[in-house]
């Protein structure tokens, strides 16, 4: 069986919980990380019992190497990615795909020169809940998706973070890292390419200036349409709806939210960011999931029914009846993703969030920043214009 030689880029919280996924793919070597700290090299070491680097460079120059997951913060995905493609490494980069369009044209102009593919994830977008009902949706027995729901209330801003997190300019904030889940979620489901965004943005911590909160209207060229609603303050937690299953597919104490702002107090936010990923303890990230990981609450309105997101599944909510349809539960956490990078590798099967998907989901993400701060509807050509 051929296989993948896969390098990791960036140890943290992202490859902690992708890497057990890749690993567990039959198809996938996993050869070498790099990581600019030597206490997350040292983790993954142990945990998988190959180099780390010190750099990126001698990273993509590890013997045999074929691919890079892209791990590290958003600031170095276009950097790493386009020398990785230089280099005629294949490339699968975390979400957001880059900071600016600019960038994530270059990442992908790179890919295309080289030969190699470019693909974009983990995100949402890849739960088998949402693969499931985007099926349906596409098979046409249900009529297609108009209006679409999908909100989540999450303490993303009470988190260990590092300064850059909370900077719009560096990528920080909800938008470039929470809207761009739910951007490709209604997107699968719409099965439309986004036209224009309406949205308004918040910012009411003065302890934590950032963009905190969102919300958005999506106009799609099939005539479809999108509400999203996000909130990373630590209030109200919309896993009461998806009975209690937090976002990686595992049940979460009902008290997680009020506890967020005191577990910060007084603490080093950046070791403790540090010690979520490889530089850590080891973690649940290998256990077999219980549930389907999820982005919140989703529905989907479509002409003969409403489908509702779960975490088992989907809910199929018709004129006469109501169906409870299973999506097939992994043994391991996103090895979807690991298969679908194979199969792009290896057999040369396109994947769904390529470059110019990851493209036009970060634009969506900077026509909801544009229209927050200009108060007015964005279109979206006006955002991919910019970049050439």
């Amino acid at each position: 069986m051929a296989q993948l030689r896969l390098g990791i880029s960036g140890l943290g919280r992202g490859a902690m919980l992708t890497v057990p996924g890749l690993a567990a793919n039959a198809r996938i070597e996993l050869v070498a990380g790099f990581d600019p700290s030597r206490e997350p090299r040292l983790g993954l070491r142990r945990a998988y019992g190959v180099r780390a680097y010190e750099s990126f460079e001698d990273l993509i120059a590890h013997p045999g190497l074929d691919a890079v997951y892209i791990a590290s913060p958003h600031g170095h995905h276009a950097s790493q990615a386009i020398a990785a493609a230089r280099a005629g490494k294949h490339v699968l980069v975390e979400k957001p795909m880059a900071v600016s369009i600019a960038e994530a044209r270059a990442m992908a102009d790179a890919a295309a020169e080289s030969g190699t593919c470019l693909m974009v994830g983990p995100s949402h977008g890849f739960d088998g809940p949402v693969s499931l009902a985007a099926d349906i949706i596409a098979s046409g027995n249900i009529g297609r998706a108009r209006m679409i729901q999908a909100f989540n209330y999450t303490d993303f801003l009470l988190r260990p973070r590092r300064p850059e997190e909370l900077d719009r300019e560096r990528g920080g904030g909800v938008v470039l890292s929470q809207a761009t889940h739910q951007i490709d979620i209604v997107r699968r489901l719409a099965g439309s390419k986004v036209r224009s965004i309406r949205a308004q943005l918040f910012d009411w911590d003065t302890e934590r200036p950032a963009d905190g909160a969102f919300s958005a209207f999506l106009f799609f060229e099939n005539g479809a349409t999108a509400t999203l609603g996000y909130s990373g303050y630590a209030h109200y937690d919309s896993d009461a709806l998806l009975g209690w299953i937090g976002e990686m597919g595992r049940p979460k104490a009902r008290e997680t939210h009020a506890r967020a702002r005191s577990r910060l107090a007084g603490t080093d936010e950046a070791a403790q960011k540090q010690a979520r990923g490889f530089a850590g303890p080891a973690s649940n990230t290998a256990e077999p999931p219980v549930a389907h990981e999820h982005f919140g609450f989703v529905l989907a309105s479509c002409e003969q029914a409403d489908v509702e997101l779960t975490t088992s599944g989907v809910i199929l909510h018709g004129d006469t009846s109501r169906e409870e349809l299973a999506a097939p539960l992994p043994e391991t956490r996103r090895t979807n993703i690991g298969e679908a990078f194979a199969a792009c590798v290896l057999d040369g099967e396109a994947p769904i969030f390529d470059g110019a998907w990851g493209l036009h989901t970060l634009a969506c993400c900077h026509a909801i920043l544009r229209s927050g701060d200009e108060g007015r509807e964005v279109m979206l050509d006006e955002i991919v214009s910019e970049s050439h």
